[in-house]
Protein backbone atom coordinates (compact mmCIF):
# COMPACT_ATOMS: atom_id res chain seq x y z
CA UNK A 1 0.00 0.00 0.00
CA UNK A 2 1.41 3.42 -0.80
CA UNK A 3 0.10 6.94 -1.39
CA UNK A 4 1.30 8.72 -3.65
CA UNK A 5 4.31 7.55 -5.76
CA UNK A 6 7.38 9.09 -7.44
CA UNK A 7 6.78 8.48 -11.13
CA UNK A 8 8.76 5.23 -12.60
CA UNK A 9 12.09 6.21 -14.55
CA UNK A 10 10.24 5.55 -18.12
CA UNK A 11 9.33 8.41 -20.50
CA UNK A 12 8.05 8.15 -23.68
CA UNK A 13 9.27 10.15 -26.84
CA UNK A 14 8.38 13.30 -28.13
CA UNK A 15 4.54 14.34 -26.96
CA UNK A 16 3.43 18.85 -26.15
CA UNK A 17 2.55 20.64 -23.78
CA UNK A 18 -0.40 22.63 -24.46
CA UNK A 19 -2.59 24.84 -21.80
CA UNK A 20 -5.01 22.24 -20.21
CA UNK A 21 -7.97 24.70 -19.72
CA UNK A 22 -9.59 22.33 -16.71
CA UNK A 23 -10.56 25.01 -13.94
CA UNK A 24 -13.05 26.05 -16.05
CA UNK A 25 -15.07 23.14 -15.83
CA UNK A 26 -14.20 22.00 -12.57
CA UNK A 27 -15.18 25.28 -10.22
CA UNK A 28 -18.58 23.67 -10.16
CA UNK A 29 -19.94 20.06 -8.47
CA UNK A 30 -20.82 17.34 -11.26
CA UNK A 31 -24.60 17.75 -11.64
CA UNK A 32 -27.09 15.24 -11.46
CA UNK A 33 -28.70 13.51 -13.75
CA UNK A 34 -31.77 15.13 -15.26
CA UNK A 35 -34.42 13.11 -17.50
CA UNK A 36 -34.75 14.68 -21.09
CA UNK A 37 -38.10 14.18 -22.79
CA UNK A 38 -36.15 11.87 -25.48
CA UNK A 39 -33.10 9.54 -25.97
CA UNK A 40 -31.53 8.58 -28.54
CA UNK A 41 -29.37 5.18 -28.33
CA UNK A 42 -26.99 4.32 -31.08
CA UNK A 43 -27.48 0.22 -31.55
CA UNK A 44 -23.38 0.89 -32.15
CA UNK A 45 -21.66 2.37 -29.17
CA UNK A 46 -18.86 -0.16 -29.13
CA UNK A 47 -16.00 -1.22 -31.02
CA UNK A 48 -17.20 -4.35 -32.62
CA UNK A 49 -20.74 -5.57 -34.14
CA UNK A 50 -23.83 -3.83 -33.54
CA UNK A 51 -26.19 -4.67 -30.75
CA UNK A 52 -29.49 -6.18 -32.28
CA UNK A 53 -32.54 -4.29 -30.73
CA UNK A 54 -34.52 -7.01 -28.69
CA UNK A 55 -38.00 -4.41 -28.27
CA UNK A 56 -40.19 -3.03 -30.92
CA UNK A 57 -41.75 0.12 -31.09
CA UNK A 58 -45.05 0.96 -28.92
CA UNK A 59 -43.13 -0.80 -26.30
CA UNK A 60 -42.96 0.08 -23.07
CA UNK A 61 -39.49 -0.34 -20.84
CA UNK A 62 -38.24 0.13 -17.79
CA UNK A 63 -34.81 1.66 -16.53
CA UNK A 64 -31.77 -0.76 -16.89
CA UNK A 65 -34.55 -2.73 -18.80
CA UNK A 66 -32.32 -4.64 -21.92
CA UNK A 67 -33.08 -3.44 -24.94
CA UNK A 68 -30.09 -4.11 -27.43
CA UNK A 69 -28.59 -7.23 -26.86
CA UNK A 70 -24.81 -8.07 -27.74
CA UNK A 71 -24.50 -9.69 -31.55
CA UNK A 72 -20.91 -11.85 -30.91
CA UNK A 73 -18.06 -11.49 -28.32
CA UNK A 74 -16.97 -8.13 -29.62
CA UNK A 75 -19.98 -6.54 -28.94
CA UNK A 76 -22.12 -4.96 -26.25
CA UNK A 77 -25.41 -4.99 -24.75
CA UNK A 78 -27.73 -1.33 -24.31
CA UNK A 79 -30.12 -0.77 -21.79
CA UNK A 80 -33.10 1.77 -21.47
CA UNK A 81 -31.61 4.64 -19.23
CA UNK A 82 -34.73 5.78 -18.38
CA UNK A 83 -38.40 3.99 -17.96
CA UNK A 84 -40.64 5.32 -21.28
CA UNK A 85 -41.94 4.31 -24.82
CA UNK A 86 -40.02 3.20 -27.74
CA UNK A 87 -41.19 5.55 -30.47
CA UNK A 88 -39.03 4.85 -33.46
CA UNK A 89 -36.11 2.16 -34.14
CA UNK A 90 -34.46 4.30 -37.17
CA UNK A 91 -31.04 6.28 -38.60
CA UNK A 92 -30.44 9.10 -36.56
CA UNK A 93 -27.84 11.36 -36.91
CA UNK A 94 -24.55 9.97 -34.33
CA UNK A 95 -21.82 11.26 -32.77
CA UNK A 96 -18.90 10.24 -35.34
CA UNK A 97 -16.53 12.13 -37.75
CA UNK A 98 -18.39 11.15 -40.59
CA UNK A 99 -21.57 12.91 -40.17
CA UNK A 100 -23.86 10.12 -40.94
CA UNK A 101 -26.85 8.33 -39.56
CA UNK A 102 -26.93 4.95 -38.20
CA UNK A 103 -29.68 2.62 -36.42
CA UNK A 104 -30.84 4.10 -33.29
CA UNK A 105 -33.51 3.01 -30.72
CA UNK A 106 -35.77 6.20 -29.45
CA UNK A 107 -37.29 6.31 -26.74
CA UNK A 108 -39.93 9.00 -25.23
CA UNK A 109 -39.70 9.21 -21.37
CA UNK A 110 -42.33 9.17 -19.15
CA UNK A 111 -40.34 11.15 -16.45
CA UNK A 112 -41.24 8.32 -13.89
CA UNK A 113 -38.15 7.12 -13.85
CA UNK A 114 -39.12 3.59 -12.91
CA UNK A 115 -36.24 1.14 -12.42
CA UNK A 116 -36.60 -2.80 -14.13
CA UNK A 117 -35.96 -5.61 -11.57
CA UNK A 118 -32.11 -6.01 -11.82
CA UNK A 119 -29.78 -8.50 -11.00
CA UNK A 120 -29.02 -9.05 -7.40
CA UNK A 121 -25.57 -6.96 -6.28
CA UNK A 122 -22.81 -9.23 -5.55
CA UNK A 123 -21.34 -7.99 -2.23
CA UNK A 124 -18.75 -10.72 -1.56
CA UNK A 125 -17.43 -11.26 -4.85
CA UNK A 126 -14.06 -12.02 -3.63
CA UNK A 127 -15.62 -15.69 -3.06
CA UNK A 128 -17.74 -15.40 -6.39
CA UNK A 129 -16.29 -17.06 -9.74
CA UNK A 130 -14.81 -15.19 -12.14
CA UNK A 131 -16.85 -16.55 -14.73
CA UNK A 132 -19.73 -15.20 -12.97
CA UNK A 133 -18.22 -11.26 -12.81
CA UNK A 134 -16.97 -11.21 -15.87
CA UNK A 135 -20.37 -12.30 -17.52
CA UNK A 136 -21.70 -10.08 -15.10
CA UNK A 137 -19.61 -7.09 -16.82
CA UNK A 138 -20.52 -8.06 -19.86
CA UNK A 139 -24.29 -8.71 -19.55
CA UNK A 140 -23.77 -4.63 -18.02
CA UNK A 141 -22.83 -3.27 -21.23
CA UNK A 142 -19.48 -1.72 -19.83
CA UNK A 143 -17.09 -0.54 -22.46
CA UNK A 144 -13.88 1.12 -22.33
CA UNK A 145 -14.76 5.35 -21.47
CA UNK A 146 -11.62 6.21 -21.99
CA UNK A 147 -12.96 6.97 -25.71
CA UNK A 148 -12.12 3.02 -27.19
CA UNK A 149 -15.12 1.66 -26.24
CA UNK A 150 -13.40 -1.56 -26.37
CA UNK A 151 -15.92 -4.35 -24.32
CA UNK A 152 -14.27 -4.22 -21.05
CA UNK A 153 -15.04 -7.98 -20.53
CA UNK A 154 -12.57 -9.01 -23.25
CA UNK A 155 -9.98 -7.70 -21.05
CA UNK A 156 -11.04 -9.32 -18.02
CA UNK A 157 -10.53 -12.59 -19.69
CA UNK A 158 -6.46 -12.08 -19.87
CA UNK A 159 -6.63 -13.71 -16.64
CA UNK A 160 -4.61 -16.39 -18.24
CA UNK A 161 -1.95 -14.36 -20.20
CA UNK A 162 0.21 -14.25 -16.92
CA UNK A 163 -1.29 -10.58 -16.27
CA UNK A 164 0.59 -8.93 -12.84
CA UNK A 165 0.10 -5.27 -13.68
CA UNK A 166 -3.44 -3.69 -13.58
CA UNK A 167 -2.92 0.00 -14.74
CA UNK A 168 -5.69 2.38 -14.07
CA UNK A 169 -5.65 5.58 -16.55
CA UNK A 170 -6.51 8.11 -15.00
CA UNK A 171 -3.84 10.66 -16.70
CA UNK A 172 -6.89 12.67 -18.85
CA UNK A 173 -3.97 14.48 -20.55
CA UNK A 174 -6.26 16.16 -23.30
CA UNK A 175 -7.04 19.82 -22.63
CA UNK A 176 -10.49 20.98 -21.42
CA UNK A 177 -11.55 17.37 -20.27
CA UNK A 178 -12.31 17.20 -16.94
CA UNK A 179 -14.70 14.21 -16.58
CA UNK A 180 -12.39 11.81 -14.69
CA UNK A 181 -10.96 14.41 -13.02
CA UNK A 182 -14.08 15.09 -11.10
CA UNK A 183 -15.41 11.49 -11.09
CA UNK A 184 -12.09 10.61 -9.14
CA UNK A 185 -12.63 13.93 -6.51
CA UNK A 186 -16.20 12.67 -6.12
CA UNK A 187 -16.47 9.12 -6.21
CA UNK A 188 -12.71 7.91 -5.02
CA UNK A 189 -14.68 4.78 -2.36
CA UNK A 190 -16.92 3.19 -5.56
CA UNK A 191 -13.27 3.62 -7.92
CA UNK A 192 -11.71 1.74 -5.29
CA UNK A 193 -13.93 -0.76 -5.14
CA UNK A 194 -13.57 -1.52 -8.64
CA UNK A 195 -10.39 -1.80 -8.49
CA UNK A 196 -10.67 -4.42 -5.82
CA UNK A 197 -12.57 -6.26 -8.05
CA UNK A 198 -10.88 -6.40 -11.40
CA UNK A 199 -7.73 -7.11 -9.03
CA UNK A 200 -9.36 -9.64 -7.44
CA UNK A 201 -10.70 -11.18 -11.37
CA UNK A 202 -6.77 -10.67 -12.73
CA UNK A 203 -5.31 -11.91 -9.49
CA UNK A 204 -2.74 -8.99 -10.52
CA UNK A 205 0.24 -8.66 -8.28
CA UNK A 206 0.38 -4.71 -8.46
CA UNK A 207 -1.96 -1.93 -9.44
CA UNK A 208 -0.65 1.32 -10.83
CA UNK A 209 -3.61 4.82 -10.86
CA UNK A 210 -1.47 7.15 -13.77
CA UNK A 211 -2.45 10.50 -12.80
CA UNK A 212 -1.17 13.61 -13.93
CA UNK A 213 -0.10 16.11 -11.86
CA UNK A 214 -2.15 19.03 -12.48
CA UNK A 215 -4.99 17.06 -11.00
CA UNK A 216 -3.77 17.83 -7.27
CA UNK A 217 -7.24 17.11 -5.66
CA UNK A 218 -8.38 13.88 -7.76
CA UNK A 219 -4.49 12.74 -6.24
CA UNK A 220 -5.61 13.38 -3.02
CA UNK A 221 -8.79 12.04 -3.07
CA UNK A 222 -7.70 8.49 -4.58
CA UNK A 223 -4.57 8.03 -1.97
CA UNK A 224 -7.53 9.06 0.79
CA UNK A 225 -9.39 6.22 -0.48
CA UNK A 226 -6.54 3.73 -1.01
CA UNK A 227 -5.49 4.24 1.77
CA UNK A 228 -8.75 3.63 3.86
CA UNK A 229 -9.11 0.58 1.77
CA UNK A 230 -5.95 -1.22 2.43
CA UNK A 231 -5.33 -1.92 -0.92
CA UNK A 232 -2.12 -3.93 -0.79
CA UNK A 233 0.62 -3.52 -3.71
CA UNK A 234 -1.39 -0.09 -5.26
CA UNK A 235 -0.28 3.18 -5.90
CA UNK A 236 -1.00 6.45 -7.06
CA UNK A 237 1.52 7.57 -9.28
CA UNK A 238 1.96 11.59 -10.50
CA UNK A 239 2.76 11.64 -13.86
CA UNK A 240 3.93 14.85 -15.63
CA UNK A 241 1.54 16.92 -17.58
CA UNK A 242 2.18 15.83 -21.29
CA UNK A 243 0.24 15.48 -23.90
CA UNK A 244 -0.32 13.02 -25.28
CA UNK A 245 0.43 10.60 -21.35
CA UNK A 246 -2.91 9.31 -21.36
CA UNK A 247 -2.25 7.19 -24.31
CA UNK A 248 -2.20 3.64 -23.12
CA UNK A 249 1.29 2.96 -24.52
CA UNK A 250 2.05 6.22 -22.92
CA UNK A 251 1.07 5.31 -19.70
CA UNK A 252 2.37 2.41 -19.85
CA UNK A 253 6.01 3.25 -20.83
CA UNK A 254 5.71 6.37 -18.03
CA UNK A 255 4.09 3.41 -15.06
CA UNK A 256 6.11 0.73 -15.86
CA UNK A 257 9.36 1.51 -18.17
CA UNK A 258 7.91 -1.68 -20.53
CA UNK A 259 7.17 -0.91 -24.30
CA UNK A 260 4.15 -2.28 -25.41
CA UNK A 261 4.99 -4.07 -29.02
CA UNK A 262 3.83 -2.77 -32.26
CA UNK A 263 0.34 -4.18 -33.03
CA UNK A 264 0.63 -5.62 -29.62
CA UNK A 265 -1.70 -5.16 -26.73
CA UNK A 266 -0.60 -4.51 -22.84
CA UNK A 267 -1.86 -8.09 -21.94
CA UNK A 268 1.25 -9.14 -24.09
CA UNK A 269 3.49 -7.78 -21.52
CA UNK A 270 1.58 -8.48 -18.51
CA UNK A 271 -0.74 -5.77 -18.16
CA UNK A 272 -4.24 -4.72 -18.50
CA UNK A 273 -5.16 -0.90 -18.68
CA UNK A 274 -8.30 0.50 -17.44
CA UNK A 275 -10.01 3.66 -17.19
CA UNK A 276 -11.06 5.43 -14.40
CA UNK A 277 -14.97 5.73 -15.76
CA UNK A 278 -14.61 2.38 -16.59
CA UNK A 279 -13.83 1.04 -13.43
CA UNK A 280 -16.38 3.35 -11.54
CA UNK A 281 -18.77 1.31 -13.98
CA UNK A 282 -17.78 -2.02 -13.44
CA UNK A 283 -18.04 -1.45 -9.28
CA UNK A 284 -21.46 -0.21 -10.22
CA UNK A 285 -22.44 -3.29 -11.80
CA UNK A 286 -20.94 -5.79 -9.63
CA UNK A 287 -22.07 -4.27 -6.43
CA UNK A 288 -25.19 -2.75 -7.38
CA UNK A 289 -26.66 -4.77 -10.76
CA UNK A 290 -26.81 -1.49 -12.53
CA UNK A 291 -25.60 -1.56 -16.36
CA UNK A 292 -24.15 1.54 -17.92
CA UNK A 293 -26.74 4.02 -18.89
CA UNK A 294 -25.18 6.88 -17.75
CA UNK A 295 -21.75 8.75 -17.20
CA UNK A 296 -19.64 12.04 -16.40
CA UNK A 297 -19.46 14.41 -19.33
CA UNK A 298 -17.42 17.54 -19.61
CA UNK A 299 -19.41 21.11 -21.03
CA UNK A 300 -16.46 23.48 -21.54
CA UNK A 301 -15.65 26.38 -23.88
CA UNK A 302 -15.91 30.08 -23.70
CA UNK A 303 -19.69 28.83 -25.92
CA UNK A 304 -21.26 27.58 -23.21
CA UNK A 305 -22.50 29.55 -20.09
CA UNK A 306 -21.86 27.17 -17.39
CA UNK A 307 -18.91 25.07 -18.03
CA UNK A 308 -19.53 22.06 -15.55
CA UNK A 309 -19.26 18.42 -15.79
CA UNK A 310 -22.56 16.86 -15.85
CA UNK A 311 -23.71 13.30 -14.98
CA UNK A 312 -25.94 12.59 -18.03
CA UNK A 313 -28.01 9.54 -19.05
CA UNK A 314 -26.56 7.71 -22.12
CA UNK A 315 -28.77 8.76 -25.30
CA UNK A 316 -29.26 12.54 -24.63
CA UNK A 317 -28.85 15.16 -26.93
CA UNK A 318 -26.16 17.52 -26.91
CA UNK A 319 -28.32 20.35 -26.82
CA UNK A 320 -30.24 19.21 -23.48
CA UNK A 321 -27.29 19.30 -21.93
CA UNK A 322 -25.77 22.40 -23.26
CA UNK A 323 -29.43 23.92 -22.31
CA UNK A 324 -28.81 22.47 -18.51
CA UNK A 325 -25.14 23.79 -18.47
CA UNK A 326 -26.61 27.54 -19.29
CA UNK A 327 -27.02 27.19 -22.93
CA UNK A 328 -24.82 28.88 -25.40
CA UNK A 329 -22.88 32.37 -25.35
CA UNK A 330 -22.22 34.76 -28.12
CA UNK A 331 -19.25 33.54 -28.62
CA UNK A 332 -20.21 30.11 -29.44
CA UNK A 333 -18.48 29.05 -33.23
CA UNK A 334 -18.37 25.42 -33.08
CA UNK A 335 -19.86 21.87 -31.61
CA UNK A 336 -16.82 19.54 -31.11
CA UNK A 337 -17.59 15.92 -29.60
CA UNK A 338 -14.43 15.07 -27.55
CA UNK A 339 -11.22 17.41 -26.65
CA UNK A 340 -9.48 20.01 -29.14
CA UNK A 341 -7.25 17.80 -30.51
CA UNK A 342 -8.49 14.42 -31.18
CA UNK A 343 -12.71 15.50 -31.51
CA UNK A 344 -14.71 16.53 -34.39
CA UNK A 345 -16.88 18.89 -35.46
CA UNK A 346 -20.11 17.76 -35.03
CA UNK A 347 -23.24 19.49 -37.40
CA UNK A 348 -25.69 20.03 -34.87
CA UNK A 349 -26.59 19.33 -31.18
CA UNK A 350 -29.40 16.82 -31.83
CA UNK A 351 -26.41 13.92 -31.58
CA UNK A 352 -26.93 12.22 -28.52
CA UNK A 353 -24.60 11.53 -26.14
CA UNK A 354 -22.96 8.01 -26.20
CA UNK A 355 -21.24 5.64 -24.21
CA UNK A 356 -18.16 7.03 -25.62
CA UNK A 357 -18.51 10.50 -25.13
CA UNK A 358 -16.34 12.31 -22.75
CA UNK A 359 -16.91 16.21 -23.57
CA UNK A 360 -18.63 18.49 -25.65
CA UNK A 361 -16.94 21.65 -26.34
CA UNK A 362 -18.43 24.57 -27.43
CA UNK A 363 -15.71 25.91 -28.76
CA UNK A 364 -15.14 30.51 -28.98
CA UNK A 365 -13.00 30.85 -32.48
CA UNK A 366 -10.19 31.45 -29.85
CA UNK A 367 -10.32 28.23 -28.16
CA UNK A 368 -10.17 26.61 -31.40
CA UNK A 369 -9.08 29.31 -34.22
CA UNK A 370 -9.58 28.23 -38.03
CA UNK A 371 -6.59 26.27 -39.22
CA UNK A 372 -4.45 28.24 -41.18
CA UNK A 373 -3.86 27.60 -44.73
CA UNK A 374 -1.33 24.50 -45.79
CA UNK A 375 2.03 25.17 -47.29
CA UNK A 376 4.61 23.09 -48.38
CA UNK A 377 6.30 20.68 -46.10
CA UNK A 378 9.64 22.33 -44.95
CA UNK A 379 11.07 18.98 -44.12
CA UNK A 380 11.86 20.89 -40.72
CA UNK A 381 11.48 17.68 -38.46
CA UNK A 382 9.49 18.99 -36.03
CA UNK A 383 6.22 16.70 -36.49
CA UNK A 384 8.73 13.46 -35.89
CA UNK A 385 10.18 15.46 -32.32
CA UNK A 386 6.66 15.37 -31.47
CA UNK A 387 5.43 12.34 -31.92
CA UNK A 388 4.89 9.69 -29.08
CA UNK A 389 4.54 6.62 -31.18
CA UNK A 390 8.37 7.26 -32.54
CA UNK A 391 6.77 7.83 -36.16
CA UNK A 392 7.97 9.30 -38.90
CA UNK A 393 5.42 11.51 -39.92
CA UNK A 394 7.02 13.44 -43.08
CA UNK A 395 7.19 9.59 -44.55
CA UNK A 396 3.66 9.23 -43.59
CA UNK A 397 2.15 11.99 -45.18
CA UNK A 398 4.29 11.52 -48.13
CA UNK A 399 2.89 8.17 -48.98
CA UNK A 400 -0.36 9.35 -47.42
CA UNK A 401 -0.99 11.60 -49.93
CA UNK A 402 0.41 9.84 -53.34
CA UNK A 403 -2.10 6.75 -51.70
CA UNK A 404 1.25 4.63 -51.66
CA UNK A 405 -0.28 2.60 -48.92
CA UNK A 406 2.08 -0.40 -48.94
CA UNK A 407 4.89 1.68 -47.97
CA UNK A 408 3.07 3.68 -45.47
CA UNK A 409 1.97 0.34 -43.46
CA UNK A 410 5.77 0.29 -44.20
CA UNK A 411 6.77 2.78 -41.93
CA UNK A 412 4.46 1.94 -39.33
CA UNK A 413 1.09 3.90 -39.85
CA UNK A 414 -1.57 1.86 -37.77
CA UNK A 415 1.06 2.69 -34.74
CA UNK A 416 0.03 6.09 -34.94
CA UNK A 417 -2.58 6.85 -32.33
CA UNK A 418 -3.92 10.07 -34.16
CA UNK A 419 -3.32 12.29 -31.24
CA UNK A 420 -2.55 15.12 -33.32
CA UNK A 421 1.06 16.12 -31.98
CA UNK A 422 2.11 16.28 -35.63
CA UNK A 423 -0.48 18.65 -36.64
CA UNK A 424 -0.39 20.83 -33.72
CA UNK A 425 3.66 21.38 -34.63
CA UNK A 426 4.00 21.58 -38.06
CA UNK A 427 5.16 25.23 -39.12
CA UNK A 428 3.47 24.40 -42.72
CA UNK A 429 0.05 24.11 -40.84
CA UNK A 430 -0.63 20.59 -42.74
CA UNK A 431 -3.30 18.69 -41.20
CA UNK A 432 -1.27 15.51 -40.86
CA UNK A 433 -3.58 13.92 -39.44
CA UNK A 434 -6.14 13.93 -42.00
CA UNK A 435 -3.99 12.06 -44.13
CA UNK A 436 -3.22 9.49 -41.93
CA UNK A 437 -7.07 8.74 -41.10
CA UNK A 438 -8.09 8.60 -45.01
CA UNK A 439 -4.60 6.29 -45.45
CA UNK A 440 -6.27 3.82 -43.12
CA UNK A 441 -9.49 4.05 -43.89
CA UNK A 442 -8.42 3.12 -47.22
CA UNK A 443 -6.46 0.33 -46.09
CA UNK A 444 -9.41 -0.95 -44.29
CA UNK A 445 -12.21 -0.93 -47.43
CA UNK A 446 -9.07 -2.51 -49.40
CA UNK A 447 -9.02 -5.00 -46.98
CA UNK A 448 -12.68 -6.04 -46.36
CA UNK A 449 -12.72 -5.95 -50.21
CA UNK A 450 -10.53 -8.67 -50.26
CA UNK A 451 -11.84 -10.39 -47.44
CA UNK A 452 -15.18 -10.79 -49.45
CA UNK A 453 -13.85 -11.32 -52.45
CA UNK A 454 -11.91 -14.51 -50.97
CA UNK A 455 -15.05 -15.47 -49.46
CA UNK A 456 -16.48 -15.08 -52.86
CA UNK A 457 -13.72 -16.98 -54.19
CA UNK A 458 -14.06 -19.59 -51.23
CA UNK A 459 -17.53 -19.94 -51.80
CA UNK A 460 -17.15 -20.87 -55.85
CA UNK A 461 -14.80 -22.81 -55.21
CA UNK A 462 -16.56 -25.16 -52.42
CA UNK A 463 -19.60 -25.20 -54.69
CA UNK A 464 -17.06 -26.12 -57.50
CA UNK A 465 -15.98 -29.46 -55.45
CA UNK A 466 -19.37 -29.91 -54.32
CA UNK A 467 -20.69 -29.98 -58.15
CA UNK A 468 -17.40 -32.52 -58.62
CA UNK A 469 -18.27 -34.51 -56.18
CA UNK A 470 -22.23 -34.81 -56.81
CA UNK A 471 -20.74 -35.75 -60.20
CA UNK A 472 -18.51 -38.59 -59.23
CA UNK A 473 -21.23 -39.71 -56.94
CA UNK A 474 -23.37 -40.10 -59.79
CA UNK A 475 -21.03 -41.62 -62.20
CA UNK A 476 -20.38 -43.88 -59.21
CA UNK A 477 -23.71 -44.82 -59.14
CA UNK A 478 -24.53 -45.53 -62.72
CA UNK A 479 -21.29 -47.77 -62.47
CA UNK A 480 -22.89 -49.88 -59.68
CA UNK A 481 -26.27 -49.77 -61.59
CA UNK A 482 -24.89 -51.07 -64.63
CA UNK A 483 -22.83 -53.69 -63.15
CA UNK A 484 -25.38 -54.64 -61.06
CA UNK A 485 -27.75 -54.86 -64.61
CA UNK A 486 -24.85 -56.38 -66.11
CA UNK A 487 -24.52 -59.30 -63.43
CA UNK A 488 -28.80 -59.52 -63.42
CA UNK A 489 -28.56 -59.76 -67.55
CA UNK A 490 -25.64 -62.77 -67.57
CA UNK A 491 -27.62 -64.73 -64.87
CA UNK A 492 -31.12 -64.34 -66.72
CA UNK A 493 -28.79 -65.92 -70.52
CA UNK A 494 -28.19 -68.75 -68.61
CA UNK A 495 -31.43 -69.38 -67.19
CA UNK A 496 -32.91 -69.05 -70.74
CA UNK A 497 -31.11 -71.44 -71.97
CA UNK A 498 -31.81 -73.98 -69.82
CA UNK A 499 -35.10 -73.24 -70.37
CA UNK A 500 -34.68 -73.28 -73.91
CA UNK A 501 -32.62 -76.59 -73.98
CA UNK A 502 -35.41 -77.63 -71.11
CA UNK A 503 -38.13 -77.10 -74.13
CA UNK A 504 -36.63 -78.20 -76.85
CA UNK A 505 -35.68 -81.83 -74.61
CA UNK A 506 -39.41 -81.84 -73.83
CA UNK A 507 -40.23 -81.31 -77.46
CA UNK A 508 -38.25 -83.73 -78.50
CA UNK A 509 -39.48 -86.37 -76.28
CA UNK A 510 -43.03 -85.15 -77.24
CA UNK A 511 -42.24 -85.85 -80.95
CA UNK A 512 -40.14 -89.10 -80.02
CA UNK A 513 -43.73 -90.42 -78.11
CA UNK A 514 -45.77 -89.50 -80.85
CA UNK A 515 -44.00 -91.15 -83.55
CA UNK A 516 -43.49 -94.40 -81.07
CA UNK A 517 -47.79 -93.83 -80.95
CA UNK A 518 -48.16 -93.57 -84.21
CA UNK A 519 -45.60 -96.45 -85.30
CA UNK A 520 -47.69 -98.81 -82.78
CA UNK A 521 -51.10 -98.16 -84.14
CA UNK A 522 -50.01 -99.10 -87.92
CA UNK A 523 -48.56 -101.99 -86.47
CA UNK A 524 -52.28 -103.48 -85.32
CA UNK A 525 -53.69 -102.47 -87.91
CA UNK A 526 -52.21 -104.34 -90.36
Amino acid sequence: MSATAPLRPGHFHGGIHMPDHKAESTALPVAAVSIPSRLILPLQQHIGAPAKAVVSVGEHVLKGQLIAAASGRVSAPIHAPTSGVITAIEDHLVPHSSGLSARCIIIDTDGRDEWANLPPPIDDFSTTDNAVLIERIRESGIVGLGGATFPSSIKMEARNNSIDTLIINAAECEPYISCDDMLMREQADQIVSGIRIIQHILGVKRCLIGIEDNKPEAIRSMSAAVAVASLHNTEVVSVPTLYPSGGERQLTLLLTGKEVPSHGIPANIGIVCQNVGTVYAIADAVLKGRPLISRIVTLTGEGVAKPQNIHALIGTSAGELIAQAGGYTDKANQLICGGPMMGFSMPTDEVPVTKGVNCLLIASEQDCPPPEPATACIRCGKCAEACPAQLLPQQLYWHSRSRNFDKAQDYHLFDCIECGCCSHVCPSHIQLVHYYRFAKTQIWSKEKEKSKADHARQRHEARVARLERIAAERKARMRKKKAVLKSKKGGDDSAKKAAIAAAVKRAAARKSASRAETESNQGATQ
